[in-house]
């Protein structure tokens, strides 16, 4: 077995694994003895960080990692760097939400309690909140920090508008801000680099994809004009999200899943491995998160930690999932503007005209 890369995240001294556990299914597809079974895996294999959030399983997901943490007696805590989140409704409540001192309180007093532990390594805030001034939010986050509940913290799910403001105000202010971003990023959606991911590489955040598979696109396992069925994904709900089968369902899909497919043949690896390898060497990708249902999936999955692909193929699948850039103001920006971070990124230049 390869082990698996180690990688800072940003500018900090902390260190996780090149690719993460997520763990969205426990407690909703993925029973606790199969979760458990899927954290001994990932450990064994070198994996460090491990991702949860108060709304998996409306908690369920943080209580099964937390018997994990306190089952193995010989397992050392500081193996484990963990991760989780708060924004969002966890129970029946949905006036109980929002990125304000005293919901974000409570959410991690809670995550904590169920993880069964006295801090995390990264606490999330979950996604944007309008209602709440910035200062509030990120003096909340300061706090934890300066109590020890939480190492470092993040954000999730932001413009790159909100992103800069984030920072900006942290700056001003003098309080501890985010060292990374979890966005969607993947072969199939790679909008996050017209404004965050250059962002996030000046900023100097590590970034930690969601979705890194595309909902499980990116794994071969849908066809063209077959509309998916059965006991998968989108067999289960076709209209599930950023990857509804209809809203991802055109040519240029296609055209990427083909190019998946050709660099797999060529390397003997799986579509899934050819598409995350080419994620985690991205810049500025400091953990790719992996869910999965099972053991065996997750498995297939980590065997992109041995994967290296070389530069005709990453070029190839670089060019063929191009999102292209609008004429203004990006393909403005790009031709007559500092475009370090878009070469870095190899993102193609609009047409002329």
């Amino acid at each position: 077995m390869v082990a698996m890369e180690r990688r800072h995240v940003g500018d900090t001294d902390l260190e996780v694994s090149a690719f993460s556990l997520g763990t969205m299914t426990f407690g909703v597809e993925t029973d606790e003895p199969e979760a458990h079974r899927q954290l001994d895996h990932f450990a064994a294999a070198g994996g460090t960080l491990v991702d949860t959030a108060d709304v998996y399983g409306a908690g369920a997901s943080e209580e099964i990692v937390g018997r994990w943490l306190a089952g193995d007696r010989d397992r050392d805590r500081d193996d484990i760097v963990l991760a989780t989140k708060g924004r969002f409704p966890a129970g029946n409540d949905p006036a109980a939400s929002g990125a304000g001192r005293e919901h974000l309180t409570n959410a991690l007093a809670a995550s904590l309690r169920r993880l069964g532990v006295h801090g995390v390594d990264i606490y999330f805030v979950h996604g944007w909140d309008s209602a709440v001034p910035v200062l509030e939010t990120l003096e909340t986050l300061d706090g934890f920090v300066s109590d020890g509940l939480a190492l470092h913290v993040g954000w999730s799910n932001v413009t790159g508008w909100q992103l800069q403001r984030i920072l900006r105000v942290a700056e001003a202010n003098g309080l501890t801000a985010p060292i990374t971003l979890q966005p969607q990023y993947n072969l199939l959606d790679r909008g996050i680099e017209w404004e965050l991911l250059p962002q996030c590489l000046e900023e100097r955040l590590g970034v930690m994809p969601w979705s890194p598979l595309g909902g499980g696109w990116l794994t071969g396992k849908y066809r063209r004009d077959d509309r998916p069925s059965g006991a998968t994904r989108l067999g289960e709900d076709p209209d599930r999200g950023v990857e509804a089968y209809d809203l991802r369902n055109t040519e240029r899909t296609w055209e990427i899943l083909d190019a998946v497919d050709a660099v797999a043949q060529q390397t003997g690896a799986t579509p899934a491995a050819v598409a995350l390898a080419w994620l985690r060497d991205r810049p500025g990708v400091a953990s790719v998160i992996l869910g999965a249902r099972t053991v065996a999936q997750l498995e297939g999955n980590l065997d992109a930690a041995a994967l290296v692909l070389d530069e005709s193929s990453t070029a190839l699948l670089t060019q063929v999932s191009a999102p292209g850039i609008p004429p203004y103001p990006y393909g403005f920006v790009q031709d007559h503007c500092d475009v370090s971070h878009w070469a870095r990124l190899g993102t193609a230049a609009p047409a002329p005209g």
